[in-house]
């Protein structure tokens, strides 16, 4: 049962780091890829100089062998530092146990690669784009970042990107593969939450259920016209006079994630972009430069860079058209008038959300939210969004809020209302009222539990040694296979 975890699985995963150095400042953990047939004499081929904890100088070594991975002993002083960067208390962890978290991840990632488990470059590329934007935003400029991690050039500090943001992704598949075939009967949730000791039941704390109406702006049509000729003067400038189609991108794209790198995009048909981005991406040869098209993102033109097989560099311009002060006044009006009507007890909250909400999302639902963290209608005001608490706390049951201003994605503004439907006081588990709750508590044991039996069968199969210090540690795992 989730009471039962014990050593650095319940210490990290209930802070939610599955992963090991996911993130944008996650950059410092260094890897060695052997086979293993050289896996036996690789510590002594291996002698970084790095800085402990105490800040003297020692010899790097490895501190273990899985499969076709290595552990330094260098990894395990960073992957402790960097728990400390993020806030992480490290008081309760060891050593020992930061060898065993990162063992499981080299386990992982090893049998991702045995079953033939394929991570999509294009996405791992564009994960790096964004951690270095981030990075860039935080320290002012692209060069300070290399300075500061001791990188020659950024194509040396991608590949190494590249290398630890792949092994993550390996071992994060091989997980869900995993964990994706286990499935629970209502038997078995019974039987989990009857387990339980009564007085040892989870509480849950106070609940909402919440419903919204959203009303946005119109883009007026010659805002429309304006952005699709702009575009067009872009792609004529380019297939007509030469011009650097990367060098617009960098002036002129409204894209955030990929306007520094000149709009340049890897990607798959696989790829989680939006359909009409991977039509145009496929339809076209390199060096061609597509008509303006649009997304729910704005207006597009895009250029084929290269082709590889199944997957395409591009590189695009995002034009995202605005909304005026007319048409935000008429939405405005439009909410408002909806409120007073909903206050005047003219029409009910759900039938108003399915006649004017511009949420497509919510609106044949009568604007009930779904929480995605869960799946159902309940959001536990504890772990509520902020914002949306801020708005949702001192509503009584029934009550609409004020008119609210937001924003989407592209940043333009927008108006919504939010109301209420049910409150659900805090309350210790009651099997039938959080079912949905109780179910995904029993879910998570049994993938637990799952994960546990890959892992012992895995390491009994899997060429492992575990060296010095490190064989003198208590695993819960079988590292040592004793």
């Amino acid at each position: 049962m989730l009471l039962k975890m014990t050593n650095l699985r319940s210490i990290i995963k209930s802070l939610g780091l599955l992963s090991l150095i996911v993130g944008g400042s996650n950059v410092h953990a260094q890897e060695v890829i052997v086979t293993d047939s050289t896996a036996i004499g690789i510590e002594s081929e291996i002698q970084q100089k790095i800085q402990d904890r105490s800040g003297r100088f020692k010899v790097d070594g490895v501190a273990a062998v899985i499969g076709d991975f290595v552990v330094l002993e260098s990894d395990i002083d960073k992957m402790y530092l960097e728990l400390q960067s993020q806030g992480v208390s490290t008081q309760d962890v060891t050593n020992c146990n930061l060898a065993g978290r990162l063992m499981e991840n080299k386990l992982y990632a090893h049998h991702a690669i045995q079953d033939s488990i394929i991570v999509s470059d294009a996405e791992i590329n564009a994960n790096i784009d964004q951690q270095l934007a981030y990075m860039t935003q935080q320290v002012g400029s692209l060069e300070k970042v290399l300075e500061f991690y001791k990188k020659d050039s950024e194509a040396d500090f991608r590949a190494e990107l590249f290398e630890i943001n792949k092994q993550n992704r390996l071992a994060s598949e091989m997980q869900r593969k995993i964990v994706d075939a286990v499935e629970i009967t209502p038997e078995e949730v019974r039987a989990f939450f009857t387990e339980i000791p009564e007085d040892e039941r989870p509480v849950f704390g106070d609940e909402v259920e919440i419903a919204q109406i959203v009303v946005k702006p119109e883009i007026p049509q010659e805002e429309k016209d304006e952005i699709i000729a702009r575009l067009n003067e872009m792609r004529a400038d380019v297939l007509e006079n030469g011009a650097s189609f990367a060098t617009k991108a960098v002036l002129y794209s409204q894209d955030p994630g990929s306007r520094s790198s000149g709009g340049k995009i890897t990607l798959t048909r696989q790829d989680p972009f939006v359909k009409e981005f991977k039509d145009a991406a496929f339809s076209l040869q390199e060096g061609e430069v597509s008509k303006p098209f649009k997304t729910e993102f704005g207006y597009h033109i895009l250029m084929v860079d290269k082709i590889r097989g199944q997957q395409v560099d591009v590189r695009h311009i995002l034009l995202i058209p605005d909304v005026t002060e007319e048409t935000k006044q008429k939405a405005f009006d439009e909410i408002e008038n909806v409120r007073e009507r909903i206050s005047n007890e003219e029409i009910s909250f759900a039938d108003a959300a399915k006649e004017v909400s511009d949420e497509k999302e919510t609106r044949e639902s009568g604007g009930k939210l779904v929480n995605p963290t869960t799946g159902d209608t309940r959001f536990e005001l504890t772990k509520i969004d902020p914002l949306l608490y801020e708005q949702v706390v001192n509503l009584e049951k029934g009550e609409v809020s004020n008119i609210i201003t937001d924003q989407d994605n592209t940043g333009r503004p927008f108006y919504k209302l939010i109301t209420v439907t049910n409150r659900y006081k805090e309350h210790k588990a009651d099997y039938a009222q959080d079912f949905n709750k109780i179910k995904e508590l029993a879910l998570r044991d049994k993938q637990l539990e799952a994960i546990e039996k890959w892992q012992a069968e895995k390491i009994k199969e899997t060429y492992v040694k575990v060296n010095g210090e490190y064989r003198d540690c208590e695993y819960s795992s079988n590292w040592l296979k004793k």
